[in-house]
């Protein structure tokens, strides 16, 4: 055996999968780093399916240190910085995995394991595959580097396991405290909304699109076809994912299929607010009851300057519009929206989005909202 792990070959076979792998951590760790909000969602549906409900209050903070440690872990391969210690937890990384992709092919089924964030969507078997092609390469590499010392760890190599983690980890806070800087999903800057949503509407005609939401007090699943609208309830329905009826591998974004706003009464103002001529803001406040002081106080301050400048304010928000925390904004136009939805648009619980003839032209961040 040790003559094989020396043979020419084998180095060659070894070093062919280090890149692979080191370039597949690298890209599946960036893409998801830049959109913490998006690993945090679906890492929230795993722990909803497997019981583990109490993880719930930390899904952000493991998510961002999730991302920051697969970039980091790919970093480190392809730079060959401890690499004996690396390809120990690239071994036990495809091996969790592996095991978590085969449970979601039917055990435990969740159809979008968020493997390459929003930039690629695999199903859970092409997931599955992806894993059964990647684990033996890293177990061909553990082998390569096993007779090396695991902590030896040189001051250059210390040096780049510093910077590394910096710019891992700092790449994740920096998108959750601000916003990502780059926007995988088809509400960025640029679009326009109303043409998002028809091309949407035209492939939701031509193929049957099912939502699949998960009852919050039961846990069961259950589907509704886009023209139901029970799964609006945020507070009994939470998202898992939505697919073509006929194609149940075929995954597709829960938006801008179901871009849905409403007022007070229930009544859909759709078409009516993305429609808008002119300037429009799109004041996001996911949960009012939970908005620091700090926030609060730039977007009451963002809200009136927009109105004293004959500016169209709404806001947008997943709880009841009757609560006593929004009597200070009467007056202010106040519409209803799925607490995932507002995420999708603005990636940031509180911000604004600024549209202009309905095409968005600004995203900002609560926290980057300056006077």
């Amino acid at each position: 055996m040790v003559k094989l792990r020396t043979h020419r070959w084998y180095k060659i076979l070894a070093h062919a999968c280090r890149i692979m792998l080191a370039l597949v951590f690298i890209f599946s760790g960036f893409v998801k780093a830049v959109d913490p909000w998006g690993t945090a969602l679906n890492m929230s549906n795993y722990f909803t399916s497997y019981h583990a409900d109490f993880m719930q209050p930390y899904v952000m903070p493991f998510s961002i240190w999730m991302c920051g440690a697969e970039l980091m872990m790919g970093l480190m391969l392809i730079f060959k910085v401890r690499i004996r210690l690396i390809s120990i937890f690239s071994v036990l990384t495809m091996i969790f995995f592996t095991v978590l992709t085969y449970l979601s092919l039917g055990i435990i089924p969740i159809e979008d394991c968020g493997c390459f964030g929003h930039a690629i969507h695999l199903s859970a078997k092409e997931t599955f595959i992806k894993n059964l092609v990647l684990l033996p390469m890293s177990i061909i590499v553990w082998y390569r580097y096993l007779p090396d010392r695991i902590f030896a760890f040189s001051r250059l190599e210390l040096l780049l396991t510093c910077i590394f983690c910096f710019l891992a980890m700092g790449l994740g806070t920096y998108s959750y405290f601000h916003l990502p800087p780059i926007d995988f999903l088809p509400f960025g800057v640029g679009k326009n909304i109303a043409q998002e949503i028809s091309l949407a509407k035209k492939v939701s005609q031509e193929q049957e699109v099912v939502l699949i939401y998960r009852n919050r007090r039961t846990g069961k699943l259950r589907e509704f076809s886009l023209k139901d609208k029970a799964w609006q309830n945020e507070k009994k329905w939470e998202w898992v994912d939505t697919r073509i009826k006929d194609d149940a591998e075929e995954l597709i974004e829960p938006m801008p299929a179901e871009f849905y706003i409403s007022d007070s009464s229930g009544r859909e103002c759709t078409d009516e607010i993305i429609n808008t001529k002119g300037r429009l803001y799109m004041v996001i406040l996911t949960k009012y009851s939970e908005i620091p002081s700090k926030c609060k106080e730039k977007l009451e301050k963002f809200i009136y300057k927009a109105l004293s400048e004959s500016s169209r304010v709404i806001i947008l928000t997943s709880e009841d519009l009757s609560m006593p925390e929004y009597d200070f904004l009467m007056g202010v136009e106040m519409y209803n929206m799925d607490a995932k939805m507002l995420i999708t648009l603005l990636r940031a619980r509180y911000g604004v989005v600024t549209v202009d003839d309905g095409t968005i032209i600004e995203k900002i961040n609560c926290n980057d909202i300056v006077f």
